[in-house]
């Protein structure tokens, strides 16, 4: 899937939306665990109240395999349910590797080849040689990290050089000639709005994947006023506000609430910048 599909994808729905599949296996339903996979149980709802609303998944790696084999078997089933039953969805596999090497060659066919996942996050620290593996499978996306939204991204990310320029913007000017937009996206955290207002500027025609609107208190009008382009350029991705809408049988419906809430304001976005 190339950035101009995502597009269409975008117009289509009217919604940037990403939901954030992090499952966590003791916040889910009490009632799914009657099921022989509740993770997996939960996320076919969930996907299925909300695909209406959203362009793409994103499952965190990290909740999965805290579960193990039956874990990795959870994220497994749920890629290949998004594939048969919405195989118009972006999926993100958010695992945040990077590697040198042969290590970064097999993390790249893990998601790629076995989970058919259609990008991943990759981290950026270790160079070009840690993301390069990355790069060669045909459709396939890097999801490089830039500008997180948590708070420790102060440590490092904002550090400036001698000129002034923060780390993440030197990361990012780098990263950007490491690839085409039809091949990386960055992520730029919602915590920061006058930081997306600068990333866009930087880097006008790539796709930036926005985390921390909803629980982390990021305010998705003015990320969409900040990062939208021409092509869209944006998905936000929102996890707990709307996984864990509801705790109760109607956890489903619930998410699909939230989710259509999210898109009604994306909707009216893209209306303001002329896209649909």
């Amino acid at each position: 899937m190339n950035s101009s599909q995502i597009f269409e994808k975008i117009r289509s729905k009217k919604s940037f939306l990403c939901v954030g599949l992090d499952s966590e296996i003791t916040r889910i339903p009490k009632h799914l665990f009657a099921e022989d996979d509740p993770v997996f149980a939960f996320n076919k709802a969930i996907i299925d109240a909300t695909a209406a609303f959203t362009v793409a998944y994103k499952p965190n790696t990290a909740f999965y395999e805290a579960n193990g084999s039956k874990g990795w078997r959870s994220l497994e089933s749920t890629i290949s349910y998004i594939r048969i039953n919405y195989p118009e969805m972006f999926i993100i596999a958010d695992a945040k590797r990077g590697d040198i090497g042969n290590t970064s060659d097999n993390y790249a066919s893990a998601f790629f080849k076995h989970l058919d996942a259609d990008a991943v996050t990759v981290a950026p620290y270790m160079g070009l040689d840690s993301v390069h593996p990355f790069l060669g499978y045909p459709d396939k996306w890097v999801v490089l990290l830039v500008l997180t939204s948590n708070s420790g991204s102060a440590d490092f990310q904002h550090l400036t050089d001698a000129s002034g320029s923060p780390l993440f913007e030197i990361v990012l000017k780098k990263a950007a000639s490491w690839a085409t937009p039809d091949q990386m996206m960055f992520v730029a955290g919602a915590t920061h709005p006058d930081a997306i207002l600068r990333i866009r500027a930087l880097v006008p025609d790539y796709f930036l994947l926005v985390p921390g609107v909803g629980a982390q208190g990021g305010d998705l009008e003015t990320v969409a006023k900040n990062g939208l382009n021409s092509q869209g350029g944006l998905l936000i991705n929102a996890s707990r506000s709307i996984i864990y809408a509801s705790s109760g049988t109607d956890f489903d419906a619930a998410a699909a609430n939230e989710a259509k809430k999210m898109q009604q304001m994306m909707e009216k976005a893209l209306l303001h910048k002329g896209l649909i």
